[in-house]
């Protein structure tokens, strides 16, 4: 009827309220239509990249975007909880086959309170001049050294003597050397002479006058031997003197256990007398030359002439020094220490560091010393520590009981 009147549907539709516009376009089935595969779409689209997600986190060693696709930012993200391992092989290793080139790696040498168990190589060193009269006993006392003798170097100098050392000292060595339950690692003999001409007669050895020259003369063969036999994987020295009555077999390990730089026993002897028609056994005090530093004595030194050397239990010079000789006694406490200012040389044991670091035994007066108390105070200069062990007691020989020289 409206249409016959002039009336159209557009027309209508346009003069319906906005509401009914929207109701109408909502009952409008192709709307319906395209709201329900538009429904569809949309749940199948988040349902595949549910999917896709969950299979990126259990399949996907990578990001989800290749790197060229990758914002800095997503590019930061996904690395910062990566840390690749990186082998770095800077250059191919340096290999020298010219057997004229050798490498010595010290850092590896060690000397420790675990000398055995580190297996620490050991340098015994003797000082040699008219001794054939004391090898036979040396060998004797040396064979019985606990201390494994596949570890312990033996090395000699022989120099300026007259007797018959040498022979005596090959022999020696032949006999130990060829018993395989008592043989060595090695021996060396040094011979070198150095002119000595000095009397080894007793009186005028001990006298005061032979000090001086004696104590250069020995620094300078002690140097020698040193310089000749220490090799890099010794760990140890030890300085024993072939005059020597007796020790404790264990003495390497019970020095070794103080773990110092420097350390000397006390050097006593016997003597035996008749006395109430009993043979009594004097106990007498050796080695002088171990002592410590008293304020007479750095008084009198600041008073000499810097060549002059300093010599020991002479009243030619009084030091008022506390000699370690008179310390001690060998039944009490072996373990007990003293820092010594001296050493005598009878027995030494010395870290083999000590050495390579340049001290030595000064064949000229240092600080108004030489030789082993010079060595001392060389090494106390250079702030290594030396020590003395005033209950631990060496034996040397009584040098008015035997023929022949000390």
């Amino acid at each position: 009827m409206l249409a016959g009147k002039g009336y159209s549907w557009k027309a209508a539709r346009a003069r319906l309220p906005p509401s009914r516009q929207i109701w109408h376009i909502l009952r409008n089935t192709r709307t319906l239509l395209a709201v329900g595969l538009l429904t569809i779409i949309i749940l199948l689209w988040r349902s595949m990249g549910s999917a896709a997600g969950e299979m990126q986190r259990f399949y996907c060693w990578g990001p989800s975007k290749p790197p060229m696709r990758m914002t800095p930012n997503e590019y930061e993200d996904w690395h910062a909880h990566l840390q690749t391992p990186v082998l770095f092989n800077h250059h191919k290793p340096v290999e020298v086959n010219n057997t004229t080139i050798e490498h010595v790696d010290l850092n590896v040498i060690k000397s420790t309170t675990e000398a055995l168990r580190n297996k620490e190589r050991v340098l015994i060193l003797t000082p040699l001049r008219d001794a054939a009269w004391y090898l036979a006993q040396h060998f004797d006392l040396l064979t019985q050294l606990t201390y494994p003798h596949d570890l312990i170097d033996l090395a000699f100098l022989v120099g300026d003597t007259k007797d018959d050392t040498m022979a005596a000292l090959a022999k020696e060595l032949e006999r130990v050397q060829g018993n395989p339950e008592a043989a060595f690692r090695s021996a060396m003999i040094v011979e070198k002479d150095f002119g000595v001409t000095l009397s080894q007669d007793v009186e005028y050895r001990h006298s005061f006058e032979a000090q001086g020259p004696r104590r250069k003369a020995m620094g300078k063969a002690r140097n020698y031997l040193l310089a000749t036999a220490l090799k890099p994987e010794h760990s140890w020295v030890y300085w024993r003197d072939v005059d020597i009555k007796d020790s404790p077999a264990k003495i390497i390990e019970d020095f070794i256990a103080h773990d110092r730089d420097v350390l000397v026993p006390n050097i006593w002897f016997h003597r035996y007398k008749e006395k109430d028609g009993k043979m009594v056994d004097i106990e007498g005090r050796f080695d002088y030359n171990s002592w410590q530093e008293s304020p007479e004595g750095l008084k009198l030194g600041a008073t000499l002439d810097k060549d002059v050397v300093l010599a020991e239990g002479y009243k030619e010079y009084k030091t008022n020094r506390k000699y370690m000789a008179k310390m001690g006694d060998w039944r009490d406490d072996k373990d007990f220490e003293i820092p010594l200012d001296g050493i005598g040389g009878v027995n030494i044991i010395v870290k083999a560091d000590v050495h390579r670091s340049g001290i030595n035994f000064p064949c000229y007066a240092f600080e108004n010393q030489a030789e082993t108390e010079g060595f001392a105070k060389m090494a106390k200069r250079a702030g290594y520590g030396v020590y003395g062990l005033p209950n631990y007691v060496v034996w040397h020989i009584d040098t008015d009981e035997k023929p022949g020289n000390a």
